[in-house]
């Protein structure tokens, strides 16, 4: 099973030290004034800056449940108190609301830059105009990854799809050389669509970025298939039912 399990959310996932947070960097955008009787976003930056002078915190502001801070590191999103000891890592939640509060700091921290992706090493497709654009990394030989083409990718109009061939040869050790025989079909498209859909596996060999791609996803930090990339550098992990990816092409924020 190539895709990563979803797991069902809670208020807040896992308790940790934040001695244990390791990188480079500092500081960077702080938001909002201290409520009364609260130490202010910027002296809870300077207290994070102090204890951990190697982590990269790049946004830090306050949230709704007091003496609480979010703080962003990287693609990471937590909650500090005011010591700056304790983190907690998982989702914040509004339930009068019924919101996810978490969600779109989340999805914004982990965008990607959807023009500077190689898309001269990807399978293009387009359907209809072509005017919605996504990228989609996938192993041939993944059941979800077919699954998201027969059943998502094969309904969607008006959208140009370039296809990274993402095998991954822990799990599939067959689905290189079929990556490599989509690769070097005439109509790669085609060839793609045929072995996805009808299982009719192409044959051939040629100069490929198979391996171009693996380390691609590599330095992205995808690590299952499919992933799904919005071209506003959303990134989304799995198969996908084709009413919320469309959704997700007219309306998404990253």
């Amino acid at each position: 099973m190539t895709t990563r399990l979803k797991l069902v959310p809670t208020l807040f996932a896992g308790l940790i030290s934040a001695a244990a947070i390791a990188d480079t960097g500092n500081v960077g955008q702080v938001t909002e004034t201290g409520k009364a009787g609260e130490p202010s976003v910027a002296a809870i930056a300077a207290t994070l800056k102090h204890l951990y002078p190697k982590t990269t915190f790049t946004k830090i502001s306050q949230t709704p449940m007091s003496g609480v801070y979010e703080v962003v590191m990287g693609k990471n999103v937590a909650y500090v108190e005011e010591t700056g000891r304790y983190f907690l890592f998982g989702h914040l939640y509004d339930m009068k609301l019924q919101r996810d509060l978490t969600e779109d700091k989340a999805a914004a921290a982990s965008a990607l830059d959807f023009d500077s992706l190689p898309k001269q090493d990807a399978v293009v497709t387009v359907k209809g105009k072509g005017t919605r654009k996504i990228a989609v990394f996938s192993d041939p030989d993944c059941p979800y990854c077919k699954k998201l083409e027969t059943e998502t990718m094969l309904k969607l109009d008006d959208v140009t799809i370039y296809t990274f061939l993402f095998p991954i040869d822990s799990l599939h050790p067959d689905s290189r050389r079929k990556a490599v025989g989509v690769w070097c079909a005439k109509d790669q498209a085609k060839a793609w669509e045929n072995l996805m859909l009808r299982g009719v596996v192409p044959v051939g060999d040629c100069e490929n970025p198979i391996e171009r791609n693996v380390s691609l996803a590599a330095r992205l930090g995808i690590n299952g298939t499919p992933t799904i990339v919005l071209d506003n550098g959303r990134t989304i992990p799995g198969a996908m039912p084709v009413a919320q990816l469309q959704s997700l092409l007219t309306s998404s924020p990253p």
